[in-house]
């Protein structure tokens, strides 16, 4: 039989040290480097073996802090609902509570972002017109599970109290409300999933395997007038989230 590749080798390796329970749920593995030393072999093989690993789900990588054993975790349920529109704050904190979890984000807001095409045609605006840019990344009982980067006019929101989503009075309410505060009524929106594969920085983000699968969502909310005010690219990976959608049926109907 041909020899075993010394990724896998090494993977076995690390396998039978956390069933052992050298390393607990949620520790820190030794560096890359001091464990190249230890096996003897170079980095990129204990990276490969660790990412083998991690799209096991045996292992969870963290953006900027190292590689931990992950503790056993169920797949997520995302609801996507017209109900999360309600006046009731923030729809990803809302359907965290419904699943009996605390949700919360970090976020990084760009006020002065010229629209590229793509999010232009989107939003029925020229190329580089200013945009306030907001990347999220969605966190379930501070575990990731989501990453978006919503893109709204400048045009809408500009000199309002609601013109950055995660500062003001309104802050990290959801599109519908603080719209409503500013005039703009949301008719509707448009969501298109479609399945994908995780790029490198959003495989560091989600602790996920480059490369795993995700589902990429082009979410775009459209105000009563049929203006586009908000668009969305939203990211879940396939392994640790399920999507569901959840559709309002009207007696009229």
């Amino acid at each position: 039989m041909p020899e075993q590749p010394p990724y896998l080798h090494i993977a076995d390796l690390l396998r039978q040290r956390i069933a052992a329970g050298e390393w607990a749920p949620r520790e820190r593995l030794p560096s890359r480097a001091r464990m190249a030393a230890e096996y003897e072999v170079g980095d990129a093989v204990v990276r490969r073996a660790q990412e083998l690993l991690i799209s096991e789900g045996v292992l969870e990588g963290r953006s900027g802090s190292g590689t931990y054993v992950a503790e056993r975790r169920e797949r997520t349920r995302m609801v996507r609902s017209p109900l999360s529109g309600q006046r009731d704050g923030s729809p990803f904190r809302a359907c965290m509570a419904a699943l009996g979890k605390t949700g919360t984000w970090e976020n990084q807001t760009n006020a002065n972002a010229p629209a590229p095409p793509e999010i232009a045609a989107r939003l029925g605006i020229d190329e580089g017109d200013r945009c306030v840019c907001t990347r999220y990344e969605f966190l379930a009982e501070g575990r990731p599970v989501q990453l978006s980067t919503s893109w709204e006019p400048y045009a809408v929101t500009g000199g309002t109290i609601v013109v950055l989503p995660e500062a003001g009075p309104l802050a990290g309410r959801g599109v519908i409300e603080r719209m409503a505060e500013i005039g703009v009524e949301i008719s509707h929106a448009v969501e298109q999933p479609e399945p994908g594969q995780a790029t490198v920085m959003e495989a560091q983000l989600l602790g996920v395997q480059r490369g795993a699968l995700v589902t990429r969502i082009q979410r775009t909310y459209y105000g009563t007038d049929g203006r586009p005010v908000e668009t969305a690219d939203i990211v879940v990976p396939a392994a640790h989230s399920e999507i569901v959608y959840e559709v309002r049926v009207s007696s009229e109907s």
